[in-house]
């Protein structure tokens, strides 16, 4: 039996409850009085624009009115939910040359920030748009980038443990900007509403000659003599070795997206793999840089980021620098068409959102940098251009779809995932081999007190991938306010360990999660081994009260979710029931009170052992509940276990093995000590009474209830 009928009605009525609390997603509320409060005197508001929900902000210049800045919410032009859900709404100020005047935070649900780092930090995140241009691509690096050298110019500085919704914000920023600088400001692509895609069935057999006559594949050449021209009266002195007609650098650029270009270029293997990459709406430009890697002039050399927003290459249209970012491809040209130069080359990713049209002329950019002086350095830069114009019968114009740049932060984030998987993949084997190291009594405590220490310090610090009930509260935020979930795709350390958990939930329910990979679950696991040399013994909750008790967590996780579908205020307060913001997000740097409470958690853990996990945890009641669909009755027993031996259920600490010797799944952790033992014929009773009287035990395997 999966559990009693009670539950799961309990569970549908839950779900009737939170279906009567539907709302509509919220837009932008903005009145005229709300932003004449935010742009006073001597600033004048104008009236609304019919079209778009932008507010002209005046100013007068020499007798006459002219406009400072257009207003706008971003709620309205780019509602991407943050991790909690919710879009971000930011009030934004944007100059008629496309500069950021100001950026405000108007409304935010992101939990590191409620309660936790405060919105301080967020407010100071989003002043730094102001002075930058929405002409140049803006990227979140890490906290400090700039000190460190990073353009001021196109990065932000991020946030530590925020950068999920950091990457967020700066994504509703410039996407609602950019739809602003086309409805407003008369620069950016004009293709409002509309997806301009290479036509996949028109192809034709074409040499890298052909490709270049036909101005398909660009080249830009910039010559010592050409170099040196633009440098004049800089007092860098003369640019590049050799003669004056030798290349100082030597691009070969194209849009890979047009099979005439594509398949020519990558041959049709590479070509179909790189458009399955790629998805539909979406452009690659392909740069390959000829010559040495190690040339300090190759913009694509060894000091090229794979997986960044080039800083020497940019991609413009109508006046715009859409943002391009490196697909982290191989970069070598063994491969390519048939005479193309050896040499580095990347391929650039242009997102749907950027409204990029490629049937209207584009260009690239080349910036050359020199640097001036050598105690206090000044940093000089030219730019030298190369311009695209292909025939429109290549392309045809599809109603467009909004699209989230959060291939962005699986690419960021690659290393952590590859360490993540290796971890799970790991995980699995041991545990399902019950007779290898899960049943080597000597070297198996070993290995679950060094995987417990990486899930602490790996998962749940470096990775911070601590899964929350947070992320369900998104959920049902999602299903029944917002119907957007690609707030999930901007943590990919977290989306893949809960595809994880989903798997491992079905196969062998809740513990697999709760007993290994949550870094707060491992944090009292670890802290539980100094009760021993502080002489501390746990107390054994007494079954009457320890019943109860368990039923706690669902109480509150039912609270939690109702609060959630209601919209009410007190959703993400109540979810603090959670410590582990406060522990693992943050660090524990926080304000007093919370600290206090996730301390003091810790220390019931000495004397109830993981108490919090067993008794309150709304996230191990989501887990629990959603573990009754489990297929397996996995962990073995015998037909002595319960009646007459009871040793696996004294030693389980977590009371997940009931008097008859079966499993309650709910609750167990999969520790796996129970497993050791039953394999141990120096631990288990059976078998070690079969051996005293010289008897070979058969293990009959009782069927354990679900």
């Amino acid at each position: 039996m999966r559990g009693p009928g009670v539950l799961r009605s309990g569970w549908a009525a839950l779900l009737l409850v939170l279906a009567a609390f539907v709302h509509p997603a919220a837009a932008g509320e903005l009145t005229r009085k709300d932003i004449e409060k935010n742009f006073p005197p001597p600033l004048v508001v104008g009236e609304r624009d019919d079209r778009l929900p932008v507010w002209p902000i005046l100013k007068q210049q020499a007798g006459s009115y002219e406009v400072f800045a257009y207003a706008f919410e971003s709620i309205d032009f780019a509602p991407i939910p943050g991790f909690g859900g919710t879009p971000p709404d930011l009030l934004i100020a944007l100059s008629p040359d496309g500069t950021f005047r100001d950026v405000k935070v108007l409304s935010h649900k992101e939990p590191v920030f409620l309660e936790g780092l405060g919105s301080e930090p967020l407010f100071a995140f989003v002043e730094q748009y102001a002075g930058l241009s929405a002409r140049q691509p803006i990227r979140v690096g890490r906290p400090n980038a700039r000190a460190g050298g990073a353009s001021p110019q196109t990065t932000v500085d991020g946030i530590a443990m925020a950068t999920a919704s950091t990457r967020t914000i700066n994504q509703s920023v410039l996407a609602s900007a950019l739809a602003v600088a086309r409805g407003k400001l008369g620069f950016g692509a004009a293709n409002l509403g509309l997806s301009v895609q290479a036509k996949p069935d028109l192809s034709e057999k074409l040499s890298l000659d052909a490709l270049l006559a036909r101005g398909w594949v660009r080249r830009l050449t910039v010559t010592n003599a050409e170099a040196t021209k633009a440098f004049r009266g800089t007092g860098v002195g003369d640019i590049g070795e050799g003669a004056p007609d030798d290349a100082l650098t030597d691009l070969y650029v194209a849009l890979l997206d047009v099979p005439s270009i594509g398949r020519n270029l990558l041959g049709e293997a590479r070509f179909a793999a790189l458009m399955r990459e790629l998805g539909p709406g979406n452009h690659a430009v392909m740069v390959l840089s000829a010559g040495p890697s190690d040339s300090p002039e190759n913009p694509l050399g060894e000091s090229f980021v794979l997986g960044s927003v080039p800083e020497r290459i940019a991609v413009s249209q109508g006046g715009l620098v859409v943002n391009a970012r490196d697909m982290a491809v191989e970069r070598r040209g063994a491969g390519l068409a048939e005479g193309l130069p050896p040499g580095d080359w990347a391929i650039l990713r242009i997102d749907a959102a950027a409204g990029f049209d490629p049937s209207a002329p584009w260009t690239l950019t080349e910036k050359i940098v020199r640097e001036r002086g050598q105690i206090l350095s000044e940093k000089i830069a030219r730019d030298f251009s190369v311009e695209t114009r292909l025939p429109g019968e290549l392309f045809t114009k599809v109603a467009a779809e909004g699209e989230a740049d959060w291939t962005e932060s699986w690419r960021a984030r690659w290393p952590t995932l590859l360490v993540l998987a290796a971890m799970l993949g790991l995980l699995v084997p041991v545990l399902a081999r019950q007779k290898g190291l899960v049943a080597d009594a000597r070297r198996f405590p070993a290995f679950r007190l060094a995987f417990l220490a990486v899930t602490l310090g790996f998962v749940g610090y470096a990775a911070q991938a601590q899964l929350s009930i947070v992320t369900v509260m998104g959920l049902v935020r999602a299903v029944f306010r917002t119907h957007d979930f690609a707030f999930l795709l901007y943590d990919p350390p977290s989306l893949v360990l809960w595809a994880f958990v989903l798997a491992s939930l079905v196969a062998w329910g809740r513990g697999t999660f709760c007993g290994w990979l949550c870094p707060f679950g491992a944090m009292q696991e670890l802290a539980a081994f100094l009760a021993k040399p502080l002489k501390i013994r746990q107390i054994a909750v007494p079954p009457w009260l320890d019943r109860p008790l368990r039923l706690t967590k669902y109480v509150v996780l039912a609270g939690l979710l109702a609060a959630t579908a209601a919209g009410s205020p007190l959703a993400d307060p109540v979810a603090e029931v959670e410590p582990f913001k406060t522990a693992i997000t943050l660090s524990f740097v926080r304000s007093w009170p919370f600290v206090a409470y996730a301390v003091g958690l810790i220390v019931l853990n000495l004397f109830v052992y993981k108490g919090f996990c067993r008794y309150l945890c709304p996230l191990g009641a989501t887990l629990a509940a959603m573990g009754r669909l489990r297929l397996l009755n996995w962990i073995p027993r015998r037909a002595e276990c319960g009646t007459p031996c009871q040793l696996c259920k004294v030693r389980c600490r977590y009371g997940a093995i009931a008097p008859t010797g079966r499993i309650d799944y709910t609750e167990c952790f999969q520790c796996m000590d129970c497993v050791t033992i039953i394999h141990d014929p120096g631990q288990c009773v059976p078998q070690v009474v079969a051996r005293r009287h010289a008897k070979r035990i058969v293990p009959r395997p009782a069927v354990a209830a679900r």
